[in-house]
């Protein structure tokens, strides 16, 4: 692929990604260019940029896939080269193709080495021929139903449905027994054909319990290839990557070297020019098998980053440019441990359900570094990934850049949308991960451990506080004692499901009591500035972050997130919220994907009726009664809100 110096470079990405090129970017003397869709129109990345253009509505395919938009927005500003960043048209050939034919450099690998090992079937045949152990499986042309269960059978149970043309999860199921095998085919197909544009699948033998490995290379264009160690990616939810880390507790130096000479063998062999990462299972006896090669930038590339002091952006457009890699492989050194947690807009209490909204209060923490587009008041859409952040430590050892990330994920600050934040320092705290014994089984293993507690008495008692004095007709606050009359101020409230009632009081002291089920907590409002709150119990001090958005309130204590809802002046809620008064509402924003009853279908209560598509992932909306189908609101293809009615049951 021809490699040429360029000036402009135009980033077809967004958010945290799109902001983070920039930064390289521009610190070796190139422009920037952004592209966005009308769902980012007022975004960071947008206001950043030396330039931006509009590229269409905010779903991908008509904005951040939409190839001839992004050529045309390039040839319109004079940008003279393309970084895809990770995601959406990262990995496609006929992208790259388009940016060569227009003369513009794509900052990543030719057209044919995405092509061939971006197809999953592909890459695994293109690496057995070299030698490279790989999972049994099927990758064949027979895309039938009964060809796919045939070979199916073959392989054994478990299996493994994955989408040739993609990655992070998407199009992706694990089967566990032939009569699941023809919904969670047709599942994955759907997945994979929304994201990618492509429902191709192939099969693999599940491995039970294995790491997932990724070796980081890069190759040039003189010939040369190196590798930057491996990357631990095993906790992971959906098959998406929640923590990766760096150097894995897994892997020694002996096997890190024979891995390693593994992945530069593949690079070599494809004269591979740019970033890359190969993806293995690697089972308990230390016996690797490859699953994949991801033609890009990785999202965990910050590991490896903090792990030897480069800037693989940096490397990635010198490359481009036609520059030799910086270094050679006995140049390369590691320093310390590198942990990395992506905090996402969903909610794990809920199955990891996609969330999106108002990011009412962002705030992160200084010691750590933090990947991301947020600032307070943004929208997080609900049509593209579920990722909004990443957090990286370092430390000169595995504990203390754990203790490190512990320490920043509970400073930081996201409040107005459920995220995994808790959920993230639950896991890094877990027994397991802290002894580095973590495998791909891990959250499924201690998924009831890992989710938040119930809510202490202490905790609901601060929030009920926070509720009266954060009202806007609430009385400004004063220190100090009151000579008024003490009296009981009755709340309401609903935190989740479940709908509490409390009473306020404020004492002649100035402190205040909050009585909740027959229990009284005692507190006294030390100073209160903002969205912080500084109180005294039991002669401690300590504070909380809070803020208020309408009738909810978000409040953050001691790294955990509350949020509630104000029912003090609202109706008494009824069965609906639940699905008990035969209406099925969506759960979340999204685009209706299946239909999977008709009207005058006898069903049960638990049957599944629809299929939602939000964030790239499929969510299956289930019937709160049994009873008879009465109407269908919504067809395939339909954009629906949350709380909007899609299905309704007769009982």
């Amino acid at each position: 692929m021809s490699r040429r110096p360029f000036h402009k470079v135009l980033i077809a990405n967004r958010g945290e990604i799109a902001l983070r090129v920039m930064r390289t970017a521009r610190r070796l003397g190139h422009g920037v260019v952004a592209v966005y869709s009308d769902a980012d129109a007022g975004a960071p990345h947008v206001r950043l940029a030396d330039q931006a253009v509009r590229l269409g509505a905010p779903p991908p395919a008509q904005s951040y896939l939409n190839i001839p938009a992004i050529i045309a927005a390039a040839k319109a500003t004079g940008a003279d080269a393309v970084h895809p960043g990770y995601g959406f048209l990262a990995e496609n050939e006929d992208f790259a193709r388009a940016c060569k034919e227009a003369g513009l450099v794509f900052i990543g690998p030719s057209p044919e080495a995405i092509e061939a090992m971006g197809n999953k079937a592909g890459a695994k045949t293109i690496m057995q021929c070299a030698g490279v152990p790989c999972v049994p499986g099927y990758q064949g042309e027979d895309q039938g139903d009964e060809a796919m269960l045939r070979e199916a059978k073959r392989i054994g149970f478990p299996v493994m449905i994955k989408a040739v043309a993609g990655g992070g999860g998407r199009g992706m199921r694990l089967v566990s027994e032939a009569g699941a095998f023809a919904d969670a085919l047709r599942s994955a197909r759907s997945e994979a054909a929304a994201a990618f544009g492509d429902g191709t699948v192939i099969l693999e033998k599940a491995i039970a319990n294995p790491r997932h490995i990724e070796i980081q290379v890069f190759g040039d264009s003189h010939g040369n290839a190196v590798h930057l160690g491996e990357r631990d990616c095993s906790v992971q939810r959906r098959h998406q990557k929640l923590i990766e880390e760096a150097p894995s507790p897994a892997v020694g130096p002996e096997l890190r070297a024979r891995m390693g000479a593994v992945a530069v063998q593949a690079v070599k062999a494809l004269t591979y020019e740019g970033a890359g990462t190969l993806e293995f299972l690697l089972d308990g006896d230390g016996q690797f098998y490859f699953m994949e090669m991801n033609t890009r930038l990785q999202v965990e590339h910050p590991v490896t980053e903090a792990l030897t002091g480069l800037d693989l952006v940096e490397w990635q457009l010198r490359i481009a440019a036609g520059e030799p890699l910086p270094l050679r492989q006995e140049q390369i050194s590691f320093t310390g441990h590198a942990i990395e947690v992506r905090l996402c807009s969903e909610d794990a209490a809920q199955d990891f359900m996609p969330q999106s909204g108002r990011m009412a209060l962002w705030e992160v923490p200084e010691q750590i570094r933090v990947e991301h587009a947020l600032e307070t008041g943004a929208e997080i859409p609900p049509y593209y990934d579920s990722m909004i952040a990443k957090l990286i430590s370092h430390g000169a050892s595995r504990e203390e850049a754990r203790a490190r990330l512990i320490t920043g994920l509970e400073q930081a600050v996201a409040l107005g949308v459920t995220t995994n934040q808790s959920f993230l320092s639950s896991c890094l705290r877990h027994p397991a991960f802290a002894a580095g014994k973590a495998t791909t089984a891990f959250i499924a293993a201690h998924r009831d451990e890992l989710r938040a507690p119930g809510v202490a008495a202490e905790d609901m008692a601060l929030a009920a506080l926070l509720l009266s004095v954060s009202h806007p007709l609430a009385h400004p606050f004063r220190q100090g004692r009151s000579l008024a009359p003490a009296f009981a101020t009755p709340l309401r409230f609903a935190l989740g499901d479940d709908v509490s009632e409390c009473e306020l009081l404020r004492d002649r002291d100035g402190s205040y009591s909050v009585v909740h089920g027959g229990v009284a907590q005692r507190y006294e409002i030390v100073a209160l500035d903002g969205e912080t709150i500084w109180i005294r119990r039991d002669g401690i001090v300590d504070s909380a972050r809070f803020v208020r958005d309408g009738d909810r309130l978000f409040v953050q204590h001691r790294g955990r997130v509350l949020a509630l809802r104000d029912l003090t002046l609202a109706a008494p809620l009824s069965a609906a919220a639940s699905g008990g008064d035969g209406k099925v509402r969506a759960a979340l924003n999204g685009r209706v994907v299946a239909v999977l009853v008709k009207p005058g279908d006898q069903i049960a209560a638990g049957q599944p009726v629809l299929t939602l598509e939000a964030m790239k992932m499929e969510h299956v909306h289930t019937a709160g009664i049994a009873g008879t189908v009465s109407a269908i609101e919504v067809a395939e293809g339909d954009q629906v809100t949350t709380g909007r009615i899609v299905v309704e049951i007769a009982g």
